[in-house]
């Protein structure tokens, strides 16, 4: 039986030395995010890319830099291991990282299957350590204060929500891994709709699905149209866009409750890029950006902009990462309901792919 590594401290003074592994777009915004909590040291990078690695190293000051993540993992005094790599990796290092002892931070999606991303869930909980999936839109000002106002009963009972992610032209390079579906597994789904879907879910407080019918298209990028600038991979001019560029899904909560999800790389569409959310409660509506609820007063129906409210969470979720670590915390993204995303994921393609609605387990 595995020996348990030692839980998250609560030490006042504790400094937490971080191994980045990968050093693309989402590799640059793991450092620097990092590098804002005093309490951090980004000490290592790994990427297989000597140029990419070495721009990222003196960019961010980070001593010491390796092609082979694997060497870091060997390292005792490397304490956490932050994970900015293509999502067919997500896993695979993620578990290694865990069982090396490291406490793990994720970027979405959790995995490529929901099978694998069980299996970090349960090394994570094996060993006492903290996994958290990057999902920081959850982090912004406007879900934390809809989350109050849900908890506070100002919506009552909400019963149906829509949530988008939805660009124009936004496909991240086409030619990069992003639109291969060997290193990415899923398109804009994975891409942006798996933020879209999981803030929903965590305003609705469930994220357990009873059934998905969905439909994934792939109408731009197959013509090369939709182009977008996101990125520093490498791009293979050959490589066939196999990925989807927009997809929808109707999924069916547990409760009987209904989210209504729509996710696009590239669209006809009025505006180049909306994120945005809509409640629809018994006693009022909410949507943002921009904030704003809907509901019968006195006076008539009206709309109300809702401006921040105290006590948030810190907006950036590496230093809320250590804060967990430190004990200043609780964990904002929880290991199962990233695993419970992986599998509404899963059930979209399958019920494309099959043209049925899916029960999920």
């Amino acid at each position: 039986m595995a020996k348990k590594s030692p839980a998250p401290s609560a030490s006042a003074d504790r400094v937490f030395n971080v191994a980045v592994i990968g050093a693309g777009a989402i590799g640059h915004d793991h450092i620097a995010s990092f590098k804002q909590h005093p309490q951090a040291r980004v000490v290592a990078l790994a990427e297989v890319s000597p140029e990419r690695g070495r721009e990222a190293a003196d960019k961010f000051g980070v001593p010491d830099l390796v092609q082979d993540y694997a060497l870091l993992l060997k390292r005792a005094d490397i304490h956490v291991v932050s994970i900015a790599l293509p999502n067919y990796l997500h896993a695979k290092v993620a578990l290694e990282a865990l069982r090396a002892g490291k406490h793990v931070m994720l970027d979405k999606p959790m995995a490529t299957n929901a099978a694998d991303a069980a299996k970090l869930v349960a090394e994570a909980k094996k060993r006492g350590l903290l996994l958290m999936v990057g999902q920081n839109n959850r982090f912004g000002w406007e879900v934390q204060t809809a989350k109050q106002l849900v908890a506070d009963g100002v919506l009552g009972d909400v019963y149906h929500a829509k949530t988008a992610w939805t660009r124009r032209a936004g496909i991240p390079r086409i030619g990069s891994w992003f639109t291969q579906k060997k290193f990415a597994g899923g398109g804009c789904c994975y891409d942006i709709g798996a933020h879209a879907l999981d803030r929903c879910l965590y305003l609705m407080g469930e994220f357990d699905a009873a059934a998905v019918s969905g439909q994934t298209y792939s109408r731009f990028g197959p013509r090369g149209q939709g182009d977008g600038s996101w990125g520093k991979s490498e791009i293979d001019p050959k490589a066939t866009f196999d990925v989807d560029d927009l997809a929808v899904a109707l999924i069916k909560l547990k409760s009987g409750r209904t989210v209504l999800l729509e996710t696009s790389w590239a669209a006809h569409q009025p505006m180049g890029d909306y994120n945005g959310t809509q409640l629809f409660g018994t006693e009022a509506g909410l949507r943002f950006p921009p904030l704003e609820l809907y509901r019968k007063t006195q006076y008539g129906y009206a709309s109300e902009t809702v401006s921040p409210r105290p006590n948030l969470a810190n907006p950036n979720r590496m230093v809320h990462f250590v804060d967990v670590l430190l004990g200043k915390a609780e964990a904002y993204v929880k290991p199962a309901e990233s695993l419970a995303v992986q599998k509404i994921l899963d059930a979209i393609y399958v019920s494309a792919k099959t043209g049925r609605e899916v029960r999920v387990r």
